[in-house]
């Protein structure tokens, strides 16, 4: 989640495409708290870890 919210940033911003920038900070950010919640040992969506 966090790769493809890279990627929409990265064509967002070259192609200038406003939506796709947006979408892809949400993925990210969301992304980050998914990977840091399952870092610190809480299970994310019933799983113990999230990779």
């Amino acid at each position: 989640m966090i790769i493809l919210g890279v990627i929409l940033l990265i064509v967002g911003f070259v192609t200038g495409i406003s939506i796709l920038w947006t979408i892809g900070l949400i993925l990210a950010i969301v992304g980050l708290v998914l990977w840091v919640a399952g870092a610190a040992g809480h299970a994310v969506g019933g799983r113990s870890h999230y990779w």
